[in-house]
């Protein structure tokens, strides 16, 4: 399967699990409001989820790819099989243990996470109560990583990328259906979570027996292979911390704004995220199992231009993403959330802060691609080092613009928090390609003025058919929901057309991206 092909997929899949886990808020909103039920329920996912990024995907699969695409290309299948044996049974030990200390100070664990919960609306049992039956999906989700790691070694792109749908699924069916079968039914959420992180690991099974993968856990730390995912993933946890430090800090920032901030950014997060997701994720993904692979047969040429090939699809997908949002970020907050205690001007100010989010949706891609071709080398500990810039650099931008603007009493404050958060993902990016170029491991190849210059004349045509079709946000804030829905589609069909025809009158065909 080509490359664009596999992007495609992963991000069609990726693009499906995002729609269903709007639908799955939705739904929860619909059953549980915005109670303590749901307050307990979203502290008790959040903490596996939490550690999930930092060990799962922010760790092991970016340690554990690159090794394994060494021994796919120099070892034979036995050799294979026993690495994944190995790091099955050791993963698999360690988490079991973490999942059952998790469950026993699961007190401990929300009064660290809610201290706020110590009052007297039961929200603190509920969220114990809760966490003991979400905390296991910590072990499920971290061996979903590991056969989803080996199935996209094996360009079996497909099944990983769609086994999180399964998630918001059986999320949607607890909270519909289970529910009336619980004294408190706000408890069926966090045994439906018990029962996703099962269904998705069961789900990979069939898929990895016909690679003759299925992993046989065997407890062997000494093993060469499991000793050095072991070393990349020290670094990459710290990394994956660094930008959870990141948003801690952009958080407790915005608490000290005014009353609404941090709504404001997560709303407009929640949208920015949609292409990154869809897009930026899925490219990454795609390239490192076959940036791992060209690492390991030395084929230098071929590593640079997998690289190149991704940061061509980046001007040409992730730009116009960022300029549609910049363009309807009004329009696209009204048509999907200005609904009940959602008011107009909630959607005037979190379009303030998804504006400076799409300003940075290209740096957030960069980053996606560029890092893997460290991770593909098993160099965790640049990306690291670039990170850790980015989040000085973050930190020191958030002072520089947000307090001049609370000290001038502009209108959104936090908006400039979103702006510091994309000018770090921008000097993210740029450490990272500085450092593949000054190594000479990506050399671009021909042809990159005049893609550039298409890009920049069909995103400028784009952009100014769009906020003509847009018209002032007072419209939109007045219309119906049919209206809306309508106006947002022809907007984005419309400006679409317009972009990919622009590119081909000028020229552009796909033999200059392939």
């Amino acid at each position: 399967m080509s490359l664009l092909r596999s992007t495609g997929l992963v991000g069609s899949m990726t693009l499906l699990s995002r729609v269903l886990g709007f639908l799955r808020d939705v739904v929860f909103a619909r059953v549980f409001g915005a109670g303590p039920v749901m307050d307990a329920f979203i502290v008790a996912f959040k903490i596996p989820n939490f550690m999930r990024r930092l060990f799962a995907e922010g760790g092991f699969s970016q340690a554990f790819v690159p090794v394994l695409g060494e021994y796919r290309s120099k070892q034979d299948h036995a050799q294979v099989q026993a690495l994944v044996d190995r790091v099955a049974g050791v993963l698999g030990g360690v988490l079991a243990l973490i999942t059952l200390l998790g469950v026993i100070a699961a007190p401990l664990l929300i009064w660290v996470f809610a201290p706020g919960f110590d009052g007297d609306d039961g929200r603190r049992e509920l969220a114990v109560a809760m966490l003991r039956w979400t905390f296991p999906y910590l072990l499920f989700i971290s061996l979903v990583s590991l056969a989803a790691g080996i199935l996209n070694t094996y360009n079996r792109f497909g099944v990983p990328a769609f086994t999180p749908v399964l998630l918001n699924l059986v999320l949607i069916g607890a909270a519909i259906w289970g529910a009336p079968y619980f004294a408190e039914p706000g408890m069926a959420l966090a045994v439906g979570v018990f029962g996703a992180g099962l269904v998705q690991l069961l789900f990979q099974i069939p898929f990895l027996k016909q690679l003759r993968l299925l992993p046989r856990p065997r407890w062997d730390r000494q093993h060469e292979g499991v000793r050095r995912i072991m070393r990349l993933m020290a670094p990459a946890v710290f990394g994956s911390s660094v930008a959870q430090i990141n948003l801690l800090i952009d958080t407790i920032i915005a608490s000290f704004l005014i009353t609404g901030s941090v709504s404001w950014l997560y709303y407009s997060d929640r949208l920015m995220e949609f292409p990154l997701g869809v897009f930026g994720i899925a490219l990454g993904t795609v390239i490192l199992p076959g940036l791992s692979a060209r690492h390991a047969e030395q084929d230098h040429q071929a590593f640079s231009d997998t690289l190149d090939w991704a940061l061509r699809l980046v001007w040409l997908v992730a730009v116009p993403a960022a300029v549609g949002l910049l363009c309807l970020a009004g329009p696209m907050l009204a048509t999907l959330f200005q609904y009940g205690a959602f008011s107009d001007r909630d959607v005037e100010m979190a379009s303030y802060s998804l504006m400076a989010y799409a300003m940075g949706l290209v740096g957030f891609t960069l980053v996606k691609v560029l890092a893997p071709g460290y991770f593909a080398r098993q160099d965790t500990v640049t990306p690291v080092k670039a990170g850790v810039v980015s989040m000085v650099c973050n930190i020191a931008l958030n002072a520089a613009i947000v307090i001049p603007m609370v000290m001038t009493g502009f209108i959104a404050p936090h908006m400039g928090l979103a702006l510091a958060t994309s000018m770090a993902a921008f000097i993210n990016a740029g450490l990272l390609f500085a450092g593949l170029m000054r190594r000479g491991i990506y050399r671009p190849r021909a042809g990159w003025r005049g893609l550039f210059v298409r890009g920049l004349l069909a995103n400028l045509a784009m952009a100014g058919v769009v906020v003509w079709l847009a018209g002032s946000l007072d419209a939109w804030l007045a219309a119906s929901v049919m209206t809306r829905v309508l106006d947002l589609a022809v907007a984005i069909a419309v400006g679409g057309g317009v972009y990919a025809v622009t590119l081909l009158l000028m020229g552009l065909r796909p033999r200059h991206v392939a």
